[in-house]
């Protein structure tokens, strides 16, 4: 789906209006840090781009989307929220916790298989891997149903005409509760290939032997929205109009994401 960037400017023009007076271009030592859940596989984007915000500090929490949602749903703090997937934000949106104004696709990332150093399996491909996980013979990472790379992953294997539940009956699978933790799996060589993000591989230093096609698995997009119980909305919006810019975009693009604005 692609960015409504009218729609967004329109937006952070009412958020702007709304949130607290203030100049603006530095931080204000007496205002409180803009809070950002974001989902885990944006760490190290985010970690390089966000010193870098001068109108406030931003203090990061980073986890998968899912629990997230379920954080701010619970009623967490939080100024904005970016999202692996629209199912997590739409979740929030139906339930009118986020400002629907501001919402709009930020990034794209793509879904990659990757295996341990040496790629002790001989895996090349996603037929490959379908070979090996009838076979019985590999251990296989993944997210579980609550990480979008999981709900990804999920539908990768239909399309290899596998049943995550038969091969979770076989032993074959095992589970990540965030990409990261999925990564550090493969990249520690404690199963034989995995389903991550590429933004994930480039920063573990994985080389992807296979990236999954939209007919696979739909295409990957980060939803961004400022939350509706945020009192600094306008600084939210000045963030996020932040991370579509030079810096944000840079950091992005560093370590594989597609900017989409």
């Amino acid at each position: 789906m692609s960015i409504d960037r009218r729609a967004f400017v329109a937006g952070a023009a009412v958020l702007s209006l709304a949130a607290c007076s203030g100049t603006g271009g530095s931080a204000d030592a007496g205002r409180p840090p803009l809070s950002v859940f974001a989902a885990a596989s944006l760490t190290e984007a985010l970690e390089e781009a966000s010193p870098r915000f001068e109108q406030a500090e931003v203090l990061l929490t980073l986890d998968s989307s899912g629990k997230l949602r379920d954080q701010i749903e619970e009623g967490a703090q939080a100024d904005v929220f970016i999202s692996a997937a629209q199912r997590q934000m739409d979740d929030l949106a139906g339930e009118g916790l986020i400002d629907e104004a501001s919402r709009f696709d930020i990034l794209e990332n793509k879904v990659v298989l990757v295996v341990p150093e040496g790629n002790p399996q001989g895996i090349e491909s996603f037929e490959d891997l379908a070979t090996h996980l009838l076979a019985g013979d590999i251990l296989f990472a993944m997210g579980n149903e609550e990480v979008p790379v999981g709900t990804y992953t999920l539908k990768i294997l239909e399309y290899l005409g596998l049943r995550e539940a038969d091969l979770a009956a076989r032993g074959v699978i095992t589970y990540g509760g965030t990409v990261k933790e999925v990564t550090a799996q493969v990249a520690e060589a404690t199963v034989d290939a995995g389903v991550i993000y590429a933004s994930d591989a480039y920063s573990a230093g994985l080389e992807p032997v296979d990236e999954a096609t939209e007919v696979m698995c739909g295409k990957v997009v980060y939803p961004a929205a400022v939350l509706a119980a945020s009192e600094q909305g306008g600084l939210a919006v000045s963030y996020l109009e932040f991370l579509c810019g030079e810096v944000g975009r840079a950091a992005f693009e560093r370590v594989g994401f597609t900017p989409l604005s």
